[in-house]
């Protein structure tokens, strides 16, 4: 039986789950039997049935001495739903394939071992980093309760994302900024500070031709909640929430106060944080994001909020995005504000590079290395 054939395949089916299965993972399994497909499934969205259940009910009877692919380790617990080992069973599975087990060490898991204990023969870690990138939010989440972090921008190649008059329509081209509402689909929020909106008074949805997205959480970074009062994001008319954050202190000046009284509404949500000298603590928020079960946070901007994540060491994965143009002048806005190392030595290390074209554009996508973050927090 060609395994890997049916792994890929189980893998393609889970990446329909993208942007709606959050705070669980996406898991797709494939139920087959004599090398024909006889079931096929997806966790749909949390609380839905997962995967497995659902292939095996596309199966049913035909299920009965089958092989079951699954892209992640089958749960052995009960939640919202019961434990999938024992559906596994029910149906007469013979062989379970999975490409990784479950790294989240809140739950009671052992499926595996459960399924091999039972006369089910087991197989683990086929095509195990193609499923870890596909998860990669939930695993950093399921571990630490914070969200996964991907800092995108748009770039001149001479490293500007506006010009000094604070232009940046449109630095990109079309095709860069449709894999952008991609990104902000797949993810469960997305954090700007107020000065682009100030600038830009952008929506923050998702528009992807033909297919309804879903809308990420709007984050604002908004110390001294300054954000006018007719922005966009406070009128955008999705079912996701704009959450504006303040700073901690600020919550009850009579300025504050009175203006929170007059743009907090449902779908309009004020939160404070900690502060870092005069900016918020972004090391700390992502805390209180996670406690709110954020579990995939993209952000977009602009020049001082990616500064300021970079140096709090928060970020896991870049997208950077560089048009073929030139300002050829110092006076733009760059990707980054704030203060740098002293030494090149210092930078952050990037790896796992790929390049990617977009029509005339490039984005250099790649994580961050842990150890050159940690040693960026320490050095703040």
């Amino acid at each position: 039986m060609d395994d890997r054939r049916f792994m890929k395949m189980a893998l393609t089916l889970a990446r329909k789950g993208t942007g709606v299965t959050s705070p669980n993972p996406m898991v797709g399994a494939v139920v087959v039997k004599n090398e024909k497909i006889e079931g096929k499934g997806f966790h749909r969205k949390a609380g839905a049935p997962h995967a497995e259940v659902e292939a095996l009910r596309d199966a049913g009877p035909r299920a009965r001495g089958a092989t079951l692919f699954v892209t992640l380790e089958p749960c052995n617990h009960f939640g919202r739903t019961p434990p999938c080992t024992r559906a596994i069973l029910d149906a007469g599975i013979r062989r379970v394939v999975t490409a990784m087990a479950d790294p989240n060490p809140n739950v009671t898991g052992g499926g595996m071992d459960f399924l091999k204990k039972n006369g089910v023969e087991t197989a683990l870690g086929l095509l195990e980093d193609e499923a870890r990138v596909l998860n990669e939010a939930y695993i950093k989440f399921v571990s630490t309760r914070r969200p996964f972090v991907i800092a995108k921008c748009a770039a001149t190649l001479d490293g500007r994302i506006a010009t000094r008059t604070g232009d940046a329509r449109w630095v990109t081209g079309e095709s860069s900024r449709r894999h952008v509402h991609r990104m902000r689909h797949a993810a469960d929020a997305i954090m700007v500070g107020v000065g682009t909106i100030k600038r830009d008074d952008p929506r923050l949805t998702t528009r992807i031709p033909r297919k309804k997205g879903c809308h990420p959480i709007r984050v604002i970074l908004d110390t001294r909640l300054s954000i006018p009062e007719q922005a966009k994001v406070l009128r955008h008319g999705t079912d996701s929430d704009t959450l504006l954050v303040i700073g901690e202190g600020y919550e009850n000046s009579p300025e504050v106060m009175a203006k929170k009284r007059r743009i907090e509404k449902p779908g309009v949500k004020i939160i404070t944080a900690p502060l870092k000298g005069d900016r918020i603590d972004l090391d700390r928020l992502m805390d209180r994001l996670g406690a709110l079960d954020i579990t995939h946070l993209l952000i977009e901007g602009g020049s001082r909020t990616l500064g300021t994540a970079f140096s709090s060491g928060i970020v896991d994965k870049i997208a950077f995005f560089f048009a073929p143009k030139i300002l050829a002048g110092d006076d733009g806005y760059p990707v980054c504000r704030g203060s740098g190392p002293e030494r090149i030595e210092e930078s952050l290390r990037v790896y796992r590079i790929r390049h990617r074209r977009f029509g005339d554009d490039v984005m250099i996508e790649g994580y961050l290395k842990p150890e050159s973050r940690a040693a960026r927090r320490q050095n703040r």
